[in-house]
């Protein structure tokens, strides 16, 4: 009951709405020109569109290296395989090719990175003065003469990528595109040229022998950790700084 001497409080209407009573009320951009409406649908879309493509971006950046390597292309067209978590492609590891400044000829259609070709005529010298005849077989390769080699003889053979990458570098993985590295020969043993067997030779003795002295250094020995085909005849110059760089994974992987 109310107290005396006060005037009761006036009751007011409910203000809750019925839900259905919401529905009726206009919505704020239907109040929006249609031109306006226009450009504010397409900046929305391409606000939306852009937010998407930074949050991929942004979880492949910080996605772990493994998952980086699956969701990035095949770094060879042609070629389906990845690489490894130490960068390498079918066993090889990527050269870049040196520039055409550095090289030397020291036959025609054999070039060597300067300081590797005086180091090669050297060791042929030293050889020759030990009844030892030593022959260049190939020494650099482009990258584009490396695509040619190998796609073309990969075709020729009926070899899978994986096949083919045992006895020839992929594009862009050959020591040969580095102007480091040169096949040998025993020029009294030309049967012997880029086979196994030219670990029967006296060049290839000899070679074991002495070619340390010269900074060459045997590639892919027998079960080498590359996977690569045992070569007797491919040997790279590690006789300088910028040398020594270039192959250090592949040195690191050899410990």
């Amino acid at each position: 009951m109310p107290s005396a001497g006060r005037a009761p409080k006036p009751t007011l209407p409910d203000q809750r709405m019925d839900p259905a009573d919401l529905m009726e009320i206009p919505l704020a951009r239907r109040t929006v020109p249609r031109a306006l409406q226009r450009r504010f649908s397409w900046r929305n879309a391409l606000i939306g569109a852009g937010g998407v493509v930074l949050v991929a971006a942004a979880a492949v950046a910080l996605a772990p290296p493994s998952l980086r390597r699956l969701l990035a292309p095949p770094p060879v067209p042609g070629v389906k395989a990845r690489l490894s978590p130490d960068g390498r492609l079918l066993g090889h590891f990527p050269y870049g090719e040196v520039s055409s400044a550095e090289l030397v000829s020291m036959a025609p259609g054999v070039q060597l990175q300067r300081d590797a070709a005086e180091a090669l005529q050297a060791l042929q010298a030293a050889a020759a003065a030990d009844g030892i005849d030593i022959r260049v077989l190939s020494a650099f390769r482009s990258i584009a003469l490396q695509k040619q080699i190998f796609f073309d003889v990969k075709s020729e053979r009926n070899q899978s990528a994986l096949e083919r990458a045992q006895v020839s570098a992929p594009p862009g993985f050959s020591e040969h595109s580095t102007g480091y590295a040169v096949d040998l020969g025993d020029g009294r043993a030309p049967a012997t040229n880029l086979s196994p067997s030219f670990d029967q030779t006296a060049a290839y003795r000899w070679l074991q022998e002495h070619a340390n002295r010269f900074h060459f250094h045997l590639s892919f020995p027998q079960a080498n950790r590359q996977g690569v085909s045992y070569e007797p005849w491919h040997w790279r110059f590690e006789g300088s700084a910028d040398a020594l760089k270039v192959f250090e994974a592949a040195q690191r992987l050899e410990r």
